[in-house]
């Protein structure tokens, strides 16, 4: 079992940044990967990153490479999406997701066996 706290969301203006995180307990946190989905109203939940089990590998969406960054401290069992040059089109409720069973690089949502409860991003124009 794998229980997640996402938190760090806001209200921030077109540009600015945030950083969000992800805070884990249960399972050995170092001995899974972590993903970050996001999901607007009346969309699809949509994969924005993805780090592995020893952060030493990452992948992105396209729509945000370049402007953010997934971490983790495994020490603090935490993994982080820093946000920057945040856009109108950013907005949406974030969740954060534990791969647990999948070993390898994946933006499927099928792949991700825990969820957190999701925090709220809102970019201004």
């Amino acid at each position: 079992q794998v229980q997640l706290v996402e938190s760090g969301g806001g209200l921030v203006q077109a540009g600015g940044s945030l950083r969000l995180s992800c805070a884990a307990s249960g399972r050995t946190f170092s001995s899974y990967g972590m993903g970050w989905f996001r999901q607007a109203p009346g969309k699809e939940r949509e994969f924005v990153a993805h780090i592995t089990w020893s952060g030493g590998s990452t992948y992105y969406a396209d729509s945000v490479k370049g402007r953010f960054t997934i971490s983790r401290d495994n020490a603090k069992n935490t993994a982080y999406l820093q946000m920057n040059n945040l856009k109108p089109e950013d907005t949406a409720a974030y969740y954060c997701a534990a791969a647990v069973l999948f070993s390898g690089i994946t933006k499927s949502k099928n792949h991700y066996d825990y969820w957190g409860q999701g925090t709220q991003v809102t970019v201004s124009s």
